[in-house]
């Protein structure tokens, strides 16, 4: 299956040498201009890698980065027209995977992508029995950003991820479409009702996809709650 790569640069032209370059090598790619787009882009899709470019308006990468790093561990190279040490110290240090600064050549890049596609999806290290979240046949590993359902690993986004996280920590309790945003979103962007029922929505068939008939419960005129996961 082909690594789905996200990239993010306000320069078009680097995104159309990036895009060609990782194409090229057999990826599928997104594409995003701003801090903001990566975060709205990242909220309803998986992906392998980010390439994420440090000096973006709205968010800039080291913002996207410390936001994505509170839910996910996708991996991230970042790209900056600085050679400054202190970007490239601190964005490691901020849970980045590795720095290339511009210009920069696009086999070098994909050959640092593939580097760190192989280190990091390498046969994942078990979970910490006192870490995993057990309802149910329902298992998720907060350390490990994984979710499953009968031994079968679920593919979440970020932000399905932060949802199933807030009420399997307290299955028993409903939750508002405000206390789920305010969980799941933590940037501020204003998100509808609407979209949090079609995160719902896409939480559910990803687990009927693996034979779960009820993950989440509606609780009509409140909100949402774990189901029992029997």
């Amino acid at each position: 299956m082909s690594k789905k790569i996200l990239i993010a640069d306000d320069d078009q032209h680097i995104r159309d040498v990036i895009s060609f370059a990782l194409e090229k090598a057999g990826m599928q790619v997104a594409l995003a201009e701003d801090g903001r787009q990566v975060l709205d882009i990242f909220s309803v899709q998986t992906f392998d890698l980010i390439v994420l470019d440090i000096n973006m308006p709205e968010f800039d990468g080291l913002e996207v980065c410390r936001e994505i790093r509170k839910t996910s561990e996708t991996p991230i190279l970042f790209l900056s027209s600085r050679d400054d040490e202190i970007d490239r110290i601190l964005g490691l240090e901020i849970g980045g995977d590795d720095y290339v600064t511009k210009p920069f050549s696009p086999r070098e890049l994909v050959a640092r992508i593939n580097v760190i596609l192989k280190r990091t999806q390498a046969i994942p290290k078990p979970c910490p029995s006192e870490s995993v979240l057990q309802h149910g046949k329902l298992l998720i590993c907060p350390e490990q950003h994984t979710a499953s359902w009968e031994g079968q690993t679920v593919n979440l986004t970020a932000t399905e991820f932060a949802m199933l996280l807030l009420m399997i920590r307290q299955p028993s309790r409903v939750f508002s479409r405000d206390q789920i945003m305010n969980s799941a979103y933590t940037s501020a962007v204003y998100v509808s009702d609407r979209t949090i029922d079609s995160h719902i929505r896409h939480i559910r068939q990803k687990f009927a996809d693996l034979g779960c008939t009820a993950i989440v419960d509606t609780v009509h005129g409140v909100g949402y709650k774990l189901a029992v996961c029997h």
